[in-house]
């Protein structure tokens, strides 16, 4: 008996927070069709069937006017990356900033590669600076150049580590935040970013 009241209860308080979350309002980012296969087209391979519909998922999401919680799920090699790259064009095409938080410096640094190949270029979302990294290790005066341009809305995308959600960090718009390998992080941690916006989009990535 003792067990199964402490299963139920466990249950009620997690259906409460649901029914909290779905109760908040979010910015609505509606995706053109046309613009969104622009932006596939642009990629350096096809899409699979399933990045496919990962991507109209988020889609759908991004557009209800309640915060996105999605999880998603792949193997290593599987594409997530492409899919979190497609919803954070979504978002900062329509002006607002999204952030990535990875639990390693190295991972970090990794998205931040990728993202750009993904991002930036003639017709993609981003513009060279727009896109910036934030680790543990980097220097003071180049910190100091992040802060100003996220405080500024200059910086569209931030990737880094838990250093993003540290004290001095302040987005002018953050819409999307992004948390790979989430299993990695903290309850605490993930709300932390979440703070750093108004009823953000929460995407969480894992293996």
């Amino acid at each position: 008996r003792l067990a199964f009241d402490e299963i139920f209860y466990l249950q009620l308080g997690l259906l409460q927070q649901k029914r909290a979350w779905q109760e908040r309002t979010a910015r609505i980012f509606e995706t053109d069709d046309e613009w969104l296969e622009s932006q596939i087209a642009r990629l350096p391979f096809a899409l699979t069937s399933a990045q496919r519909r990962a991507i109209q998922d988020l889609r759908a999401d991004l557009a209800s006017g309640r915060p996105m919680n999605r999880l998603l799920q792949g193997d290593v090699g599987s594409g997530k990356t492409v899919v979190a790259a497609l919803a954070i064009a979504m978002v900062v095409h329509q002006g607002a900033q999204a952030a990535l938080m990875a639990p390693t410096s190295i991972l970090a640094e990794q998205h931040y590669k990728n993202l750009k190949t993904l991002l930036c270029g003639e017709g993609k979302a981003l513009e060279e600076g727009q896109i910036r990294l934030l680790v543990g290790a980097t220097p003071e005066a180049e910190k100091r150049a992040i802060l100003i341009g996220l405080a500024s809305g200059e910086i569209r995308l931030l990737i880094g580590t838990h250093a993003l959600i540290e004290e001095p960090v302040v987005f002018a718009d953050l819409q999307l935040a992004i948390v790979d390998e989430q299993h990695r992080f903290g309850v605490e941690q993930r709300a932390a970013l979440r703070r750093k916006g108004q009823n953000p989009h929460l995407l969480v990535m894992t293996a």
